[in-house]
């Protein structure tokens, strides 16, 4: 979807953000010794980690959708100050609420990835707030957004100039295709760039078949661990050195290392690897059956030698292990077809659970169930991962889902719920001392 040119229009997602048109006034004066929002030194000013590891960690974000509020979601849980710029009519994403099911209460997208964070409205197509964001960013020590290059460009919100006002910034860009190339301004969702540009839904699509859809937000979250990744490490960067820099990554990029591993070996021996299907699973024990109830499991025997044996004891065939048709890996591949004809014929006699029981009796039997997200919010070992995270809401607390990273020496907990738009302007301005 294209992007529009004004950031009081709906954007669209990473690099394809939206932004204002109006050409970058000059670079406003020193912000003044009243600021809280002081010049960052070389080494942010970290606090003692009660908060989580970014604590202290001012980050300014000028981000739309999924990817770069993702990105920004996930240093807010971690502990940084995440002041999110938004344009007076909101980030876009706000519509998912309407977009899902307009009659519901809240917005869990949005509550997702914006949870703990600031809101302050400017329109940065007017010079007065656009020397805000700038008064913000000369006291930052991140700056992260997913809009196009051209606009961040039109509003004097490129990376050499934001260097110069601020030389130890850290500014982080999300794009759809790169920083370079022909496409490096085009506008993208994750879908286009991340599932199908990238080669991902071709290799999940089996021969004859369309391409599976992807689920909401796939890439734009992976991404956005890219982005967070990146940002630490370039604040460690400048903990040695006191050097700002560029970091960045994109949705075509992410899709390409998600299936790194065929296009390595497409790359190192010129070779194609095919999609496999589960009726011709070169492994058997690699694939995924169906119980007598209907409910399916993954059985996962990356290692024939090893994990072949305790299959076969499971479904009560040792005599398998002696049999010439598959008792060595090239046999059980030439006569895949028909041991997984004789495997789904044995699954379908027991119900998942008491497959579960027979599993259990051999641990080097690995095994998954395929759940449904009703299935997993029902798994033992859901909570205990630490999964789900208490948002404080001012009553009793929202359960969420956690971003998928915890550190034993300085934990993170959430702060708050999403902002409402423009929640924290007057707060933010009075720390700018205006």
């Amino acid at each position: 979807m294209a992007a529009q040119d004004s950031p009081s229009s709906p954007a669209s997602d990473t690099s394809a953000g939206s932004a204002g048109v109006s050409p970058a006034g000059p670079v406003p004066a020193d912000p003044g010794s009243s600021s809280d929002f002081s010049p960052a030194g070389p080494a942010p000013a970290y606090l003692d980690g009660s908060g989580g590891p970014m604590s202290g960690v001012r980050v300014i974000e000028l981000g739309v959708w999924v990817a770069g509020p993702a990105a920004g979601g996930i240093l807010a849980d971690w502990g940084a100050d995440v002041v999110k710029i938004e344009p007076p009519q909101g980030d876009p994403a706000r519509t998912f609420q309407r977009m899902l099911a307009g009659d519901m209460p809240t917005n869990p997208p949005f509550e997702l990835d914006n949870r703990s964070k600031r809101s302050i409205v400017l329109d940065l197509t007017t010079q007065a707030d656009k020397d805000i964001a700038l008064e913000l960013l000369a006291g930052a020590d991140v700056f992260l957004t997913n809009l196009r290059s051209s606009a961040l460009e039109r509003l004097g919100l490129d990376y050499e100039s934001l260097k110069a006002l601020n030389p130890s910034l850290i500014y982080c860009a999300i794009t759809g295709y790169g920083t370079d190339g022909p496409d490096a301004d085009r506008p993208a969702y994750d879908i286009a760039a991340f599932w199908a540009r990238s080669g991902v839904a071709s290799l999940l699509t089996p021969p004859g078949a369309n391409p599976p859809f992807q689920r909401g937000g796939m890439g734009d979250h992976s991404v956005g661990l890219a982005g967070a990744a990146a940002i630490s490490a370039a604040l460690f960067h400048r903990e040695r050195t006191g050097e700002g820099q560029l970091v960045s990554t994109s949705l075509f990029r992410q899709g390409m290392y998600t299936i790194s591993f065929d296009l390595n070996v497409l790359l190192m021996w010129g070779l194609a690897m095919g999609v496999g299907t589960r009726e011709k699973m070169g492994n058997p024990c690699i694939n995924n059956y169906q119980a007598g109830c209907g409910k399916r499991f993954w059985i996962v025997g990356l290692e024939g030698e090893r994990h072949w044996p305790p299959l076969a004891r499971a479904v009560g065939h040792p005599e398998w292990l002696e049999d010439e048709r598959f008792n060595t890996p090239l046999g059980r591949a030439t006569n895949a077809a028909e041991l997984i004809g004789l495997l789904d014929e044995i699954f379908a006699t027991k119900t998942l659970e008491e497959w579960v029981e027979v599993f259990d009796t051999e641990p080097e039997f690995f095994w998954a169930p395929v759940n449904t997200p009703e299935d997993l919010l029902a798994d033992p070992q859901m909570r205990p991962s630490g999964a789900l995270v208490e948002v404080p809401d001012g009553m009793t607390g929202t359960t969420m889902i956690a971003t998928p990273i915890d550190f034993h020496g300085s934990p993170w907990s959430p702060r708050s719920l999403a902002p409402k738009l423009g929640d924290h302007t007057e707060e933010i301005l009075k720390e700018l001392g205006r």
